[in-house]
């Protein structure tokens, strides 16, 4: 998920009660549930997309989520002991208790994760032990119900603090209705795959005016959110370069199934695709339903089916600009 609904989880948790703990409980949430992300250092030295091999993996999982937490409650504690050094520490500040600071920090850097699970990104939970992508496909990476749930309640719970009013219940009751809103999205996920057989083998697809086209094998059927309409989901089914769409909205039919694309090329061979080195084994190693495309001028392009909208797709995509596509007629 998006950084300001980790923000806005540490900041419930804090309001619900558990800043009371010891001084700098918020910032221990706040940034806690931030803190995996610092992944996001790959940037400065990777290229292209290699990014995606690295991200939400080895500071996403278990030894991470007790590394980062120590690492931060150390910071948080010291700073703590700088400021009364100084004299600059604030009065109004509750004791800093250690214990307490990891305590908040392991809770926020556990948020975390299991946030993430929830879209069809993927993330490696198991990471060093076991690489495997684990999906929840429950939420959108960016829910703006989310945000505007939790952060009315963090406003309203942190203006009723400031007047001397009881200030606990707006977030708890958010944090109770943000669990209810995720379980009901993922009610809605599991009911998208009704009209399908969760072991069937095979896609019939929508005719291509010359009759039936033959049934596609398939081992992938995922149902991705969409930004703001969280009651409908985009599906995608089919097997590694032969994904089939069925637009949000439609009625579920594998009937009503199309190609993702309309310029496909055959799946290039390993010695091909080693053509794009680092870019295309990350890619390969991220993508969960990737697929090859020919570029304007006759080359292939890998792109992955659940990130195939023209505003995100070249963010996630590898130009193989020495393997000339050769298209494929049939799946």
């Amino acid at each position: 998920m998006d950084n300001l609904t980790h923000s806005l989880v540490g900041a419930l948790i804090g309001q619900a009660g558990l800043k009371r703990k010891t001084g700098l409980a918020m910032p221990a949430l706040i940034i806690g549930a931030n803190l995996p992300d610092v992944d996001a250092a790959c940037f400065f030295w990777l290229e292209g997309v290699e990014h995606l091999g690295f991200r939400r993996g080895i500071t996403h999982g278990p030894p991470a989520l007790v590394l980062l937490p120590l690492m931060l409650a150390g910071l948080l504690y010291g700073f703590d002991r700088w400021q009364a050094k100084r004299g600059t520490r604030p009065e109004g500040r509750l004791p800093v208790s250690f214990k307490w600071l990891f305590l908040l920090s392991f809770i926020g850097c556990l948020a975390h994760p299991a946030l993430d699970w929830l879209n069809v990104y993927g993330i490696r939970l198991l990471e060093p032990f076991s690489s495997r992508w684990f999906y929840g496909d429950t939420l959108f990476i960016v829910d703006v119900w989310l945000w505007a749930l939790m952060g009315f309640a963090t406003w309203f719970s942190l203006r009723r603090e400031k007047r001397g009013k009881s200030w606990r219940w707006p977030a708890i009751t958010a944090l109770a209705l943000a669990l209810a809103y995720i379980g009901a999205n993922w009610v809605i996920t599991n009911a998208s795959f009704v009209p399908y057989s969760i072991n069937q083998k095979a896609v019939p697809t929508a005719e291509n005016g010359l009759g039936a086209r033959p049934e596609i094998p398939t081992d992938q059927m995922i149902a991705s959110p969409l930004p703001f309409d969280p009651l409908h989901r985009e599906l995608i089914l089919g097997r590694r370069n032969h994904y089939f769409v069925i637009p949000a909205g439609d009625v579920p039919s594998p009937w009503k199934a199309k190609p993702i694309t309309d310029a496909p090329c055959i799946w290039p061979s390993d010695a091909q695709l080693a053509t794009g080195a680092l870019q295309s084994k990350a890619f390969l190693f991220w993508s969960r339903a990737p697929f090859a495309e020919r570029a304007p001028d006759g080359s292939v392009i890998l792109r992955d089916a659940r990130f195939y909208d023209p505003r995100a797709r070249d963010r996630f995509s590898v130009a193989l600009p020495d393997v000339q596509c050769v298209e494929l007629t049939e799946p």
